[in-house]
């Protein structure tokens, strides 16, 4: 198993190797086209801001790399956000991978902070009502195998995946927003399984094993 982390201009991409290494798997931190084609599996985790994000992805053609990628993808926090479709962050075009769009929490009455900076719970499964959701649920199973329904996972951000066609898990958080993501061999999580304790580890290992 060869793992890639994609290395760009975003932050607490070492904690995700810090925390493969403590499942006993060793990755290699890299921005180098060959290698994350050559990979087993890629990671493209970030904390930062979108249109700085794209910019460096692009100025290196990493972005065309990134959709070029057939093996599985792993997406987490700003990296979900960069392979949808836009982001509200500076109004930013991004990869298109998620046909979602990007949108910022806003303070309401009920006195919502913004960033969501804590753990909250997941429902990772099929929407009682059917629709949105549906088939990514059923094509994503795999990423969440072993995790309880609703279990709790570390979240830090201020925008959030709406709810669409790949939406394979959900939080609420003032509204219902997208926590997972699944298209093909694309899989993104808006939490860190990195900081998540035992389901997190859990998620990362399940991620391995596709």
């Amino acid at each position: 198993m060869a793992v890639a982390i994609l290395r760009y201009n975003a932050g607490n991409v070492r904690s995700v190797a810090f925390a493969l290494k403590r499942l006993g798997v060793e990755s290699v931190l890299t921005d180098d086209p060959a290698a994350l084609r050559a990979a087993s599996h890629v990671i493209f985790p970030g904390v930062g801001e979108a249109s700085s994000a794209m910019a460096y992805l692009r100025e290196r053609g990493l972005d065309s790399v990134i959709r070029s990628l057939t093996q599985p993808v792993l997406g987490i926090c700003l990296g979900l956000q960069l392979l949808c479709e836009s982001s509200g962050e500076n109004n930013t075009e991004c990869l298109g991978i998620f046909p979602h769009r990007v949108l910022k929490f806003e303070p309401g009455p009920d006195r919502l902070k913004v960033p969501q900076i804590g753990w909250n719970t997941v429902e990772h499964g099929e929407p009682a009502s059917g629709g949105a959701g549906d088939k990514a649920s059923a094509t994503s199973t795999n990423l969440f195998r072993g995790v309880p329904e609703l279990a709790h996972f570390y979240f830090v951000h201020s925008y959030y995946a709406d709810i669409g066609p790949d939406t394979c898990a959900r939080t609420d958080y003032g509204r219902t927003f997208s926590s997972g993501l699944a298209r093909e061999n694309f899989r993104a999580v808006q939490f860190h399984p990195e900081k998540s304790a035992d389901n997190g580890a859990r998620l990362l290992q399940n991620f391995l094993m596709t």
